[in-house]
């Protein structure tokens, strides 16, 4: 193996050293022409090859949509990479040595963390899908794929799994190889009492989740019985943050690559009956409403989404969400919406793939659909207008670009039948912090009113007490979030409430009945009893929504935190100054 004392000198060796007519021609079918090679371009559409390899420079470049570069700059772009990763690839391939960076120690036990829990999740990928392909007892499972339409091919394109009924089967298998801790750090087993653990997924098939490096960094569930929640992701870790990674954009990214065009849908099994039916550029965000990120990472990949959302209310929510980060990330998206009752999985089923094809080829842009539900909503009347307006001012503010700004503003003025001005208008209300801690979280509306035996709570303690009290999964996360801080300052019924659950949670987990009974026999007791009886209001009770929720609290802790600590500061600093005065009279 080659060796290079510097980065530059690894990059020189490896620019000369790499071929890039071959490493081009492994992705795009390229034809000699003279002294180049042409094809077509990886990068957008066409028909006639536009894109052209230069191997005496070592340079390509597409006369259609103006990509050129070097073999690195075209790995960077083609495979997603970062230029460091672009180099080591090429730097493997042809047996050149690069200097080993120089990590602090910290850096080095992190690495090394990553990497045992990139092989736990690989190893218990393998466990899964041997099960579910080879064990007597997977036989429902297998049963279930084949009444949903699921192909053996696509099967092994998921490497598709499953977790049996029992508590220790995979806990059973790992241990032999890794640490407990470990192996809990990736999700896979739950901490129990007494020191013993259990597997944290059972009777569930099994999606791994891949980065885009093709690494399986968690992995979704899906119940086999009627248990809640139907749908379960692994936890966050250290390799798997759900706010940046979509499931099957691995599988996808060639179609997504060379449709220039991704199709956003909500949940794998969606996924995965529209790649069977012949729609494979889908892509699905994991149990959280799509995020800034998760839009970045795909524009890299393609220049248009295509939300595919139900017809329903928390679909248009969801669709007005989105326009913002659309915007600000300058990507196209459209939406297309299903009929009522239906969502991909029935649709794709019932009508057929093309019908579903067709549907996302009609689908309308975004701004635009959103102006015409909010016609149907507020109508044109003056103050249906003035509404309107009020709505795409927010949506027009979040694009960077000006002449976006200008042109959006003409189209839906001259809609309107009112002055542009008026929409680029710069003194728009600002949010204030109170705004923004209030606002609710996706899919659903808040529940107004819907605790009524404790309408004495303010708003946010009630909705954040009726979370607690049915999902008291999440209670550990929201305490290691910031809610031990909160419980110092909150309303007293909710202290009690938060003292029991701390008391339940160092026996392990624990369900809602068991709040109650850890509750003293007081006013708190019949209260949470009555909620109890009443059952959660407006919420839909799947893991997704309760996930999504969470995280929402979570943020809104975060915030509640900053504005106690402005508030402890402005009392410092009037302390100060109350000591600094009394100091000055005494001189």
């Amino acid at each position: 193996m080659a060796h290079s004392h510097s980065w530059e000198e690894a990059k020189e060796q490896v620019r000369e050293a790499a071929d890039i007519v071959q490493v081009i021609g492994e992705h795009v079918q390229l034809r000699r022409a003279g002294g180049h090679f042409t094809g077509l371009c990886p990068f957008h559409s066409e028909k006639t090859p536009s894109f052209s390899v230069n191997p005496q420079r070592q340079t390509y470049k597409c006369f259609g949509c103006g990509e050129s570069g070097d073999v690195f700059s075209f790995l960077v772009k083609y495979q997603n990479l970062s230029f460091p990763e672009a180099l080591r690839s090429l730097a493997q391939r042809y047996q050149i040595s690069l200097p080993e960076a120089k990590l602090s120690e910290q850096e080095q036990q992190q690495r090394q963390q990553r990497n045992a829990l990139y092989q736990i999740t690989a190893e218990a990928a393998k466990i899964y899908t041997q099960h579910l392909t080879e064990a007597p007892q997977a036989e429902a499972a297998r049963r279930y794929l084949h009444q949903r339409g699921v192909p053996q091919a696509f099967i092994e394109k998921y490497q598709l799994g499953y977790a049996p009924a029992t508590w220790d089967f995979l806990t059973h298998r790992l241990c032999k190889q890794f640490p407990t801790e470990t192996i809990e750090q990736a999700g896979l087993i739950v901490a129990g009492q007494r020191g013993s653990h259990y597997d944290r997924f059972r009777d569930r098939i099994m999606f791994p989740i891949y980065d885009q490096r093709g690494r399986v960094a968690a992995f979704g569930g899906r119940i086999l019985g009627q248990e809640q929640p139907k749908y379960m992701n692994s936890p966050e870790s250290l390799i798997f943050s759900k706010s940046k990674i979509l499931f099957g954009l691995w599988q996808h990214r060639e179609a997504i690559r060379q449709s220039r065009q991704a199709v956003l849908v909500e949940g794998n099994f969606d996924l995965l009956l529209l790649d069977i039916h012949g729609i494979s550029n889908a892509v699905a965000p994991l149990g959280t409403s799509l995020t800034r990120d998760h839009v970045r990472t795909l524009k890299s990949y393609c220049r248009e989404v295509v939300l595919l959302f139900d017809g329903d209310a928390a679909g248009l929510k969801a669709a007005q969400r989105a326009v913002p980060i659309f915007l600000s990330e300058q990507i196209e998206a459209k939406i297309a919406l299903l009929p009522s009752r239906h969502d991909p999985d029935s649709f794709v089923r019932e009508q057929g793939g093309p019908a579903l094809q067709k549907l996302v080829d009609t689908a309308q842009p975004l701004p635009e659909f959103i102006f015409a539900a909010l016609v149907k909503e507020h109508g044109l009347t003056l103050t249906g207008k003035t509404r309107i307006m009020a709505e795409l001012q927010e949506l027009i503010k979040h694009s960077p670009d000006a002449a976006q700004q200008e042109l959006m503003a003409a189209h839906f003025s001259s809609k309107l039948e009112v002055s542009s001005t008026l929409f680029l208008e710069q003194n728009l209300p600002e949010k204030t912090e109170s705004n923004i801690i209030e606002a609710w979280p996706p899919s659903v509306p808040p529940p107004e009113e819907s605790f009524s035996p404790t309408t004495s709570l303010a708003k946010k303690e009630r909705q954040l007490l009726e979370f607690l009290i049915f999902y008291p999964e999440f209670f550990t996360n929201l305490m290691q979030g910031g809610l031990h801080e909160y419980a110092n300052y909150c309303s007293s019924l909710l202290q009690v409430v938060i003292e029991a659950m701390q008391q339940l949670a160092q026996q392990g987990p624990f369900l809602p009945e068991q709040v109650l009974t850890a509750l003293p026999k007081s006013e708190t007791r019949r209260q949470v009893a009555d909620l109890l009886l009443r059952g959660p209001q407006n919420q839909p009770e799947n893991e997704e929504w309760a996930q999504e929720y969470c995280s929402y609290l979570l943020n809104w802790l975060k915030r509640q935190r900053q504005l106690q600590l402005r508030r402890d500061i402005k009392e410092q600093d009037a302390v100060a100054v109350l000591q600094k005065k009394i100091f000055t009279l005494w001189q």
